[in-house]
């Protein structure tokens, strides 16, 4: 790896302009599902990175049907337009925005489970149905859906970024939860990929091609997805530790011992501190895990007690039990805003954040780094993790009119991602690539693998529509 690695510079913005010819065919053919309204752009022009001063699109076509996407997607290309797919504006990594101009085209209304086949464990969705919908949608059926980024993010938006969550470290990611899909394509052709069926060896592995692929090769319509039963038994456990070290340390025995953990995710003590304030808690304020377990009651029970004899030996105290539905969802949703949390604990910043993910035997290592480095820097900061599975979140809270503290927050972030890449790891486990990942990404895959990577751009998106300007550099 370049021990040089850049930082990531702002974006390079590159608007191309509207032809008035294509906003024309564009309103005749869309009619009150387009909007120019400047609030409107605004809104579909940014979302949770740290990126401030980009335009917003110029037009926004809000899309209810596969039709509507493919006619967008289609007279665009007939101009030469860049087409943004938007669900929520929920993505870190400026995804979703405009760097080159164009149309943002909203899912959001696409918002139909469209079929269910619960003895299948299977069910097809449009994209713009969230993680919550669907389980609302399937928990009469006993079954759920277990990726949890924890926005209740789209479940089109959750495939482009190949995301995962709480609940990875037993169910895995998108990648392993997508069967099929239904994909506009950057001729505005329709395509299928996959099957309901668990496996196939039939050609190409298009589906896994476009999960991840953060809208730049296709437009998802229709998702098929894996369902699971809901588990006979479940419960919660919150273990506060004397330093991260030591709850990392526990983490990493409890994967290694083969305990089948659903869930465990970090907190440090400024974390724990900001979710008290922002979730009205009264959790002990230190490093501590948040775990789940999953199965029978008897397996659950002798979960919990192997888990908790791997903590006491890392000094870990103060077990406490969340063993009904309503105390298990108030903690996981005090977890689910340690984001919004710690934004709130500095009023007007904005947060860089980073999401690397590395083996699980060098996560202790990586962690402390991260948490020496940013210490010594003196800047704001919280750390979560999904560490059940090497994957761990530092957010930087910097003044995003104060040059100084940007520069800082990127060189600890690009200082994290260089030995995380060392080590045999990814420069994101989850939030993808994005604007603000590109140059972690040439020095994680090289330049051959790039090189192949603008292969497969240029001959699904020869005229570069898809959008432009995100994952790869030119």
């Amino acid at each position: 790896m370049n021990a040089s690695l850049p930082l990531p510079p702002l974006p390079e913005v590159q608007p191309r302009p509207l032809p008035a010819d294509a906003l024309a065919a564009l309103q005749q053919r869309f009619g009150a599902q387009l909007s120019t309204a400047l609030a409107v752009r605004q809104q579909h022009g940014r979302d949770e990175s740290a990126y401030t001063h980009v335009p917003p699109p110029q037009a926004v076509v809000f899309a209810e049907s596969t039709a509507d996407v493919a006619d967008a997607v289609r007279l665009a290309a007939q101009w030469r337009v860049p087409v943004i797919p938007y669900g929520i504006g929920s993505s870190l990594e400026g995804h979703l925005l405009a760097v080159r101009g164009g149309i943002s085209l909203d899912l959001s209304r696409m918002n139909r489970v469209l079929a269910v086949q619960p003895e299948d464990l299977t069910a097809t969705v449009q994209p713009g149905v969230t993680r919550k919908q669907l389980n609302e949608a399937v928990r009469h059926l006993g079954l759920f859906f277990p990726i949890d980024p924890g926005a209740d993010a789209t479940l089109g938006g959750m495939t482009a970024t190949r995301a995962s969550g709480t609940n990875a470290v037993r169910y895995g990611t998108m990648r392993d939860n997508v069967l099929a899909l239904e994909v506009v394509t950057a001729s505005g052709s329709v395509v299928r990929t996959g099957t309901r069926a668990k496996k196939s060896s039939a050609g190409y592995d298009l589906t896994r091609l476009f999960v991840g692929s953060e809208g730049t090769l296709g437009i998802f319509t229709e998702i098929t997805l894996r369902l699971y039963p809901l588990p006979e038994a479940v419960s919660a456990a919150v273990c506060s530790f004397p330093s991260v070290d030591a709850a990392v340390r526990t983490t990493i025995a409890i994967i290694q011992t083969g305990v089948p953990i659903a869930r465990c995710e970090l907190l440090d003590a400024r974390t724990v501190r900001a979710v008290n304030a922002h979730s009205k808690l009264a959790l002990h304020e230190a490093p501590l895990l948040l775990m789940e377990f999953h199965g029978s009651p008897t397996g659950v029970q002798e979960q919990a007690e192997l888990v908790q004899a791997l903590a006491a030996e890392h000094g870990g105290q103060a077990f406490e039990w969340a063993t009904t539905p309503e105390e298990r969802t108030r903690l996981w949703t005090a977890r689910h805003h340690a984001y919004f949390a710690a934004v709130q604990s500095r009023p007007g910043c904005r947060c860089i954040t980073t999401d690397v993910c590395v083996p699980i035997s060098q996560l202790a290592e990586h962690v402390n780094a991260a948490v020496a480095e940013a210490d010594q820097a003196g800047l704001p900061y919280f750390l979560v993790g999904h560490v059940g599975d090497g994957n761990f979140h530092m957010g930087y809270l910097i003044d995003p009119d104060n040059p100084d503290e940007r520069a800082r927050a990127e060189a600890l972030n690009a200082a994290l991602v260089r030995r995380a890449i060392a080590g045999g790891g990814t420069c994101t486990g989850e939030h993808g690539v994005g604007l603000h990942k590109m140059a972690f990404l040439r020095a994680e895959a090289g330049e051959e693998a790039l090189a192949l990577m603008r292969a497969i751009k240029q001959a699904l998106d020869p005229h570069d529509i898809l959008n432009p300007g995100k994952i790869l550099t030119t």
